[in-house]
């Protein structure tokens, strides 16, 4: 009863956005995402419980405003987040290093991403009320493979966050939640940021092997 009772308070409005009611939810769902992605970019380890924390205020803000498939996302978000955050830790006595992605791993990625946005989008479709089946399919699909590159430090996973955020941005405006379309946006420009500190250091590490 006290559980349910604060998952009711952090829906209710907090204030009004374009004549759009704004939640404790989405607030906090900002606040902790973008803290989140700034840590990821700096290679901070401390963005996985950041992150995980994000993944529990989406869970409730997606569910509520019908985005059925970005909500589930949000729980894989926190398995894999577990998986991250151990794989940073025990790679730092033997350093995961910033690394390119394979072809190889380019191609099975590419699969999946199609195989998986086809078959949510079947059963968001057929399964739930949602408005928006295959948006919230291709960004579930895309998201999961960032996530994937993030957890091994591939360059690669930047553009895959970049690419879900530009799809994110309008999903979201669409959806009435403008506080979380303008974080997307945000996201977009850390991604970048993150981007270029990443290559950075995975360039001065082969300067470096080749030394």
């Amino acid at each position: 009863m006290v559980l349910a009772d604060m998952v009711t308070r952090l829906q209710q409005p907090l204030f009004t956005l374009l004549d759009t009611p704004v939640s404790w939810v989405e607030v906090l769902g900002f606040g902790s995402g973008a803290l989140c992605v700034w840590l990821v970019a700096r290679r901070h380890i401390a963005n996985w419980p950041i992150g995980i924390a994000n993944n529990l205020f989406f869970i409730l803000l997606f569910a509520g405003a019908g985005l059925y498939a970005d909500a589930a996302l949000q729980v894989v978000y926190v398995a894999l987040a577990v998986y991250g955050w151990w794989a940073w830790v025990a790679g730092a006595s033997g350093h995961l290093a910033i690394s390119r992605t394979d072809a190889r791993t380019w191609r099975i990625l590419a699969a999946a991403t199609v195989a998986a946005t086809g078959l949510l989008t079947v059963l968001l479709d057929r399964a739930t009320d949602s408005t928006v089946p295959f948006w919230d399919a291709l960004t579930t699909a895309l998201s999961l493979a960032a996530t994937y590159g993030q957890c091994r430090k591939k360059v690669e996973s930047w553009y895959l966050w970049m690419a879900a955020d530009v799809v994110y941005i309008p999903l979201y405006a669409y959806k009435g939640l403008y506080l979380t379309s303008l974080l997307y946006a945000g996201f977009l420009l850390l991604c970048a940021v993150g981007l270029r500190a990443w290559l950075a250091e995975a360039g001065a590490a082969r300067k470096e092997a080749l030394a």
